[in-house]
């Protein structure tokens, strides 16, 4: 498998972000300044090592409107081969976005967004990626993303850092979102998304191709979404590979 060349491919791709935020990539579109959003994305993950429930409670709140700072409150319940069961916090996240570039024309607009994540180690030392490592993690990204009223595309390479760990990786998210219902006011949406992410662990010479498939319903200020995740490309230990992901998830704008 050609890992450099995946990673590539994502890097000139794009995550779709049609009308709606994207369901499992993240978002270069802000909301007004002062506004805050709840929400959660909860995620059933079925692996050849057990299986794992992740629920965490997000609270955005945006200073200007092209700024966001978000805390992000997870739980997590797991049964593992290896570790056992048990449940409790996870890894808490803190997260900034800042939008340094904007370019808006009728019907479209181009957005990038340089982001930060910052993973404290609360969690159990579970070594799931994204979910509970128990260990200190830093993530630097650029998001992009080009949205009209027929279509939404984006695009997010970043670089996860463990200092403390071997989980250090190339992170790259591709997909495209398409809108089935016309633009109409008030605000109702109902949009199909097409998400990929790629997962580089290079200190570990492992390396994942994901696929996610999503519905969305999006109103003025409810959004509820759902998808499933499976895996396209595995070159890692077979008895940490992937099955499958189930993600549910709302948002609420105030």
């Amino acid at each position: 498998m050609n890992k450099l060349f995946f990673l590539a491919l994502f890097c000139i791709g794009i995550t779709a972000i049609a009308q709606g935020p994207p369901i499992t990539a993240d978002n270069p579109i802000m909301l007004g300044g002062k506004s805050f959003t709840v929400k959660t994305l909860m995620e059933i993950r079925n692996t050849e090592r057990g299986t794992a429930f992740y629920a965490p409670l997000v609270l955005n709140y945006l200073p200007t409107a092209n700024s966001l700072v978000s805390v992000q409150l997870p739980y997590i319940t797991y049964d593992f081969e290896d570790t056992g069961s048990g449940n409790g916090l996870a890894d808490i996240k803190l997260l900034g976005k800042y939008q340094f570039l904007r370019k808006d024309a009728m019907g479209k607009t181009f957005r990038m967004v340089a982001k930060t994540k910052q993973s404290l180690p609360t969690g159990k030392e579970l070594d799931v990626m994204g979910l509970s490592t128990g260990m200190y993690e830093g993530y630097y990204g650029i998001i992009s993303g080009y949205e009209t009223l027929k279509y939404g595309i984006s695009t997010e390479i970043g670089y996860n850092w463990m200092p403390g760990g071997t989980m250090d990786a190339f992170e790259t998210h591709l997909g495209f979102g398409l809108p089935l219902l016309k633009p109409q006011y008030p605000n109702k949406q109902l949009n199909l998304y097409f998400e990929y992410s790629s997962n580089w662990l290079y200190e570990r010479n492992w390396y994942q191709l994901l696929y996610a498939q999503g519905i969305q319903y999006a109103g003025k200020t409810l959004t509820v979404d759902l998808a499933l995740q499976l895996p396209l490309v595995q070159d890692m230990p077979a008895d940490r590979a992937l099955n499958y992901s189930v993600l549910f998830g709302t948002r609420y704008t105030f």
